[in-house]
């Protein structure tokens, strides 16, 4: 996944979840009005892959514009981490059910916003209202589901909710494909997501407060009716008696660290232990955002028209194979995470990722090398004024091609007989492209016609088997399992922020490096990331598998070194623990 945790349930739960959801529906129900939120997550955060190449055509100011793209695009993101610390606030204050009903009214007003958005300015603000919800979502619903299940089976039903993230994100590229020639196109892309938001709010009218939260406000009545839904009779008691001993260690935890967020903050940076906790959590989390993911994640249509398939359709049927195959790595992770271990899967991960990125390098940079001439009489055969002026002016024409013409801010309007051979450099200009395809011609404005595109979308799909099952999921699982327990809020809360910080940078700068370094030089660029967050988690990351917390926090006390690196008293030592 993108954002958010996801557990890490075997078989084994996932059975004894279907035959204890099968007898009592009400946790499942629970389970999945809370999860919307994910698919709403999910949904809103891949949507405007598609939806931005109908913004470009109906607002000549986004066409004309990286900078207004990426804004767009990355104001979800930036909401999302104000709306994260204020779910968190209300969390705590109100409850869990507050939090999700106020998320789920941030999704509707954003998904109205931008649904009926008169200009761009109109559409950032939806974004924003829409990063907020995604926030929120992503603090409240894995833990509303977590709080609200039965201990044995908690870890499936919280990988429900990181199974719907990705889920929803691949709806939501079905919903673009099925919009393309609607009227309204993108309207009707960004408003769909007001219906899950409704749906969701109702449901949890009629459901309860988290019994977690109403036993820490001495609401212990209320808390057991809740338990009594979810347990059989004969569990009821010695649930509650648990629920009140994780309570009581969780105040006593507070007592000793301070209850206020500075107070964290000092008592978890002064702690040895929680300081190379955080080296690992944060590492993992800085190195799965600059490998590059949420470019293909918000931008995998763009890409693929820079790898020359020109049709808005054709782009997001071709990224509805990079949205899918990111989900099934999900399904992937949960079966093999436990079996081969955290560290293991990230390094074969990061090795898949740079190798797919350096192809992708090589493949982009031979399309822009092969890429078709400029004729000067295909150009002119529009008349004088349509040639793009940069082309008339230029001291060598003959050297053009159509790289050299979308790098002067014009369009690429393709030879009538063979897309393939010289044809014209135009003005960008909408009638100029009507009057392209009136002579059933390929108009090219963000990619050149390639006999290499489909290998850019071949090593997209393997850029994306390579990421989601190691550094997609696991990031989330080494921070749920690195820190000591009190200090496990505030650890994974810091590494959560640097992963949505470097998601907003990686977004908000995608379209703006590929005009500087080209499609070629920027995947270039993420493979360099990778190697350094390579090495980072190589020598940073310990394994965690099958580790208690006390033997993670023994092994961090003592000073995390790779195996190489090891003294042979120390890997002795090590392997007689």
């Amino acid at each position: 996944m993108v954002e958010g945790g996801i557990a890490k349930p075997d078989k084994t739960k996932f059975s004894q979840c279907w035959k204890t959801t099968w007898k009592t529906p009400y946790i499942m129900r629970l389970s999945l009005s809370a999860g919307i939120g994910g698919l709403l997550f999910g949904y809103d955060t891949g949507v405007i892959s598609g939806a931005l190449l109908y913004i470009r055509e109906d607002f000549q100011q986004v066409e004309k514009k990286t900078w207004l793209q990426e804004v767009i695009v990355s104001m979800a993101v930036a909401g999302a981490i104000f709306g994260a610390a204020f779910g968190g606030w209300i969390n705590d204050s109100f409850g869990r059910k507050p939090s999700i009903l106020v998320a789920d009214i941030l999704f509707f007003v954003g998904a109205i916003v931008m649904a009926l958005a008169p200009a761009p300015w109109m559409i950032i603000i939806g974004r924003i209202f829409v990063g907020l919800g995604v926030g929120m979502a992503s603090m409240t619903a894995p833990l509303y589901i977590s709080e609200a299940s039965p201990a044995r089976i908690r870890g499936a039903l919280v990988s429900t909710n990181g199974l719907l993230i990705t889920g929803g994100q691949f709806l939501s590229y079905l919903i673009n494909l099925a919009f393309t020639h609607a009227p309204g196109t993108w309207r009707w892309m960004l408003g769909v997501a007001g219906l899950p938001a409704v749906v969701q709010f109702f449901f949890m009218l009629s459901l309860p407060e988290s019994p977690r939260w109403l036993y820490r406000r001495n609401k212990v009545e209320e808390a057991r009716s809740i338990l009594e839904k979810i347990y059989p009779a004969n569990e009821v008691e010695s649930e509650l008696i648990a629920l009140r001993n994780s309570v009581e260690a969780e105040k006593a935890d507070e007592q000793a660290i301070g209850d206020n967020f500075i107070a964290k903050m000092k008592g978890a940076l002064s702690n040895v232990v929680v300081r190379r906790g955080l080296y690992a959590g944060v590492t993992v989390q800085v190195a799965q955002q600059f490998s590059g993911i949420n470019t293909v994640m918000y931008y995998s249509p763009t890409i693929v028209q820079f790898a020359g398939f020109a049709s808005n359709k054709t782009a997001l049927a071709l990224s509805l194979v990079t949205s899918g195959l990111n989900a099934v790595g999900s399904i992937v992770s949960m079966a093999f995470v436990d079996r081969y271990g955290r560290r293991r899967m990230m390094i074969v991960s990061m090795f898949g990722i740079i190798s797919c990125l350096v192809i992708l390098s090589i493949v982009f940079f031979q399309a822009a090398s092969h890429a078709p001439k400029i004729s000067q009489l295909e150009s002119t055969h529009f008349a004088t004024n349509a040639t793009c002026p940069s082309f008339l002016s230029a001291s060598n024409p003959t050297s053009w091609n159509c790289m050299s013409c979308l790098k002067a801010e014009c369009a690429f309007c393709a030879n009538g007989a063979n897309e393939y051979s010289p044809g014209a450099c135009l003005a960008k200009t909408s009638d100029l492209e009507t009057l392209c395809h009136g002579q059933h011609r390929t108009w090219f404005k963000d990619g050149c016609p390639s006999k290499f595109g489909f290998l850019a979308v071949v090593f997209l799909g393997l850029y994306i088997i390579s990421y989601s099952p190691g550094m997609g999921t696991v990031p989330w699982i080494v921070n749920s399992e690195i820190y000591p327990l009190k200090y496990r809020g505030i650890g994974g809360g810091i590494a959560a922020v640097f992963n949505w910080v470097c998601n907003l940078i990686v977004s908000l700068t995608f379209l703006t490096l590929t005009k500087a370094l080209g499609s070629s030089g920027t995947f270039l660029l993420f493979a360099g990331y990778c190697v350094i967050g390579l090495v980072f988690i190589y020598w940073f990351v310990p394994e965690t598998k099958g580790l208690q917390f006390e033997e993670v926090e023994k092994m961090l006390k003592s000073g995390y070194k790779p195996l190489a690196f090891k003294t042979k008293s120390t890997r002795g030592e090590n392997q007689s623990a």
